[in-house]
């Protein structure tokens, strides 16, 4: 029964993403126009991607997106590296926000409280792909669009049945490609919280108990996190088996913090995944870029981990700590994506 329902959720996760493609190209001649005047250089397709995973409260969404962007040439590859970096960056600081609606909701005291895992998420992932945008954007000058005679793997194909074009074309003449780009988006939320439901039935109680002795090395606790999110392509997931021994102090900050690092490499499996789904060999490079050189920011952290988690635990406490700072924090969390859009 969990098999099938796996190899449903799958199929439907394709079906979405071939879907997206279609509606894209479809509605390229409308999106330029409008791309053409948000999307003005790297900085704003940075913003663009960084506030759309606030609209949409889903990062990988706007990643999938953005390499539909791509793929109908309505970016460009350095662009599109960005926006997936935005889109990482947007990611992470929803759980922020969700901490929020947990403090309206009354579910928590303090409104600092119920942030703060929000808040360490932040600088984990600022600290690691901040660092690592700049390392792959120097990468990027290399990666070429792909138009016919710049294709990096000339012979790559994604092995996707043809019977998703029949029933992406077949949708699209029927609704419209606005309509289907919608069926799309919704497509892929459902197939995500299926495949969340499915793990949901995983017994995390019992994975606790097997892994709860390797958190306590800093690289296997970095590779559990990778690997785990990485199979199972689910944040809430991961994070679900290791934050409940955080909670009731069974682990420690400095245990955590290696798992977290992993998990964000590991969200841009998906990511990898859509990109292949496409068969658009330059995304596919350009993903794995960013996770090269998020990698590399992690193995530096990881690898200097005491004066690394020294600077985190203390930027974080000074945050929570101080009314001022905190405020400070969340505006530069909504201002800063939309400055980098605004802005000359």
């Amino acid at each position: 029964m969990i098999g099938a329902q796996i190899l449903v959720t799958v199929a439907l996760f394709l079906f979405a993403i071939r879907l997206l493609g279609g509606a894209t190209n479809a509605l390229t001649p409308s999106l330029e126009g409008v791309l053409d005047r948000v999307i003005v250089d790297g900085r704003s397709a940075l913003g663009l991607s960084w506030i759309a995973s606030y609209v949409v409260a889903n990062g990988s969404i706007v990643a999938a997106v953005s390499l539909t962007l791509f793929e109908s040439a309505l970016v460009e590859p350095t662009q599109l590296f960005l926006m997936i970096v935005g889109s990482r960056l947007g990611g992470a600081a929803v759980v922020v926000f969700i901490g929020g609606f947990d403090y309206v909701n009354e579910e928590i005291e303090s409104l600092r409280e119920s942030m703060s895992l929000g808040i360490l998420t932040v600088l984990l992932t600022h600290s690691i792909y901040l660092p690592a945008m700049v390392l792959g954007f120097l990468a990027m000058p290399r990666i070429r669009r792909a138009d016919g005679h710049g294709h990096l793997f000339p012979d790559f194909e994604a092995p996707v049945p043809d019977v998703f074009s029949v029933l992406t074309d077949g949708l699209i003449a029927t609704v419209g490609a606005g309509v289907a780009f919608l069926v799309a988006i919704g497509c892929i939320l459902v197939s995500l919280r299926s495949f969340d439901h499915v793990l949901d039935r995983v017994d995390k109680e019992r994975l606790r108990r097997r892994y709860i002795s390797t958190l306590q090395d800093k690289w296997l606790s970095f590779g559990l996190g990778l690997v785990v999110t990485g199979l199972t392509t689910s944040v809430a997931f991961s994070l679900g088996v290791i934050v409940p021994l955080y909670n009731r102090g069974h682990v420690k900050r400095g245990e955590i913090v290696p798992f977290v690092l992993g998990a964000n490499l590991g969200t841009l499996v998906d990511t990898l995944v859509v990109a292949v789904a496409l068969n658009t060999s330059v995304g596919v490079l350009t993903v794995l870029t960013v996770l090269a050189s998020g990698t590399v920011t992690s193995a530096l952290a990881l690898a200097y981990y005491a004066p690394y988690s020294r600077a985190i635990d203390g930027v974080q406490n000074r945050i929570i700590g101080n009314r001022s700072y905190f405020l400070g924090v969340l505006l530069s969390l909504l201002l800063v994506p939309i400055l980098l859009i605004v802005l000359p």
